[in-house]
C-alpha cells in the first residue's frame, strides 16, 4: 500500500527569501535548495491542526514550525550567543513528551524547537 514517507519541504511566503534561507542556514543549520537540501534524521513527526482560536502561536500567523533538536540547552546558548531571543517556559514546556523553546525568524514567524524525551 502506498504511504507517505515523510515531509518534503516546507514552502512559505517571505518579504526577503534570500535573506531569510540564510538565516535559516546560519542560525539553524537548514539549508535550502542552493546549497542542497537539508537531510533530517529520522524521528517523530508530527502533524497536528490547531484550533482557529489557539493561544499557543501569535493569532496574525497561521502556522508553526516545530524543529526536533538533539540538545536544546546547547541550541538555546547557540542562539542567545547570535544576539536571538529564546522564549522558555519550564513549567508548561518541560513535559512527558520532551522540553521546548521559542524562537522567531526575522519576519516573526514562530519556530518552536523540540527535544523529545529519549
Amino acid at each position: 500500500m502506498a504511504s507517505v514517507t515523510g515531509i518534503g519541504g516546507f514552502f512559505f511566503r517571505a518579504r526577503d527569501p534570500e535573506a531569510l534561507a540564510a538565516w535559516y542556514d546560519r542560525h539553524l543549520g537548514i539549508g535550502w535548495l542552493g546549497e542542497g537540501p537539508w537531510q533530517q534524521a529520522a524521528g517523530p513527526t508530527i502533524l497536528a491542526p490547531f484550533r482557529h482560536d489557539t493561544d499557543y502561536f501569535p493569532a496574525d500567523r497561521r502556522w508553526l514550525l516545530n524543529l526536533r533538536v538533539d540538545d536544546l540547552a546547547g541550541m538555546i546558548a547557540r542562539l542567545q550567543a547570535a544576539g536571538i531571543a529564546v522564549e522558555t517556559r519550564p513549567e508548561e514546556w518541560d513535559s512527558e513528551v520532551g522540553t521546548f523553546a521559542r524562537i522567531h525568524d526575522p519576519e516573526g514567524n514562530p519556530i518552536e524547537l523540540w527535544q523529545p524525551r529519549a
